[in-house]
């Protein structure tokens, strides 16, 4: 009875500017989480030429080169949902593909996009502190500041750390 009473009472006008309103808080909100996981995945990508660049000129440590290539092969997974994103209907097919990745356990989305879900909180999740198996390379996403930090532990148990 009280939804009824307060539908008769508001104005339709009203009603359309707060609606009007929320959806563009909404649009706000979500392109400031792309906005944020871009100028993630373009730090990523200039420390992994960076180091790219050591390789070439032969300073590179092999748990440096394992983080280079696994945002390597996250660059080319954003370059294959790039086809898909100037092919007509693209708002459709490119959450039906991502559905479809998760329901056969690919993960087609950069690292960066995947988590934007998860960055709405300020509490660390599993996803944001990662460990290599076969390594004592450390990757920690600092939510405040949206820095990832890089520590390799060595064989005399000292903490060195890369911050980019």
């Amino acid at each position: 009875m009280k939804k009824v009473l307060s539908k008769l009472t508001t104005s339709p006008v009203h009603g359309f500017k707060v609606l009007k309103r929320r959806h563009m808080m909404s649009l706000r909100r979500s392109m400031l989480r792309l906005k944020a996981a871009l100028s993630q995945e373009k730090a990523e990508t200039r420390e992994m030429l960076g180091i790219y660049q050591r390789y070439v000129q032969g300073g590179a440590q092999p748990d440096e080169m394992k983080v280079a290539n696994k945002q390597f092969f996250d660059l080319v997974k954003g370059l294959g949902l790039g086809v898909f994103a100037v092919l007509p209907f693209s708002p459709i097919t490119i959450p039906v593909i991502v559905k479809l990745g998760k329901s056969v356990g690919v993960d087609i989305l950069p690292s960066a996009f995947a988590n934007m879900s998860d960055d709405q909180g300020n509490e660390p999740s599993a996803s944001n502190h990662k460990q290599s198996k076969n390594s004592n390379v450390h990757i920690t996403k600092d939510q405040t500041n949206n820095e990832k930090s890089v520590a390799v532990q060595s064989d005399n148990s000292d903490n060195h750390t890369k911050d980019t």
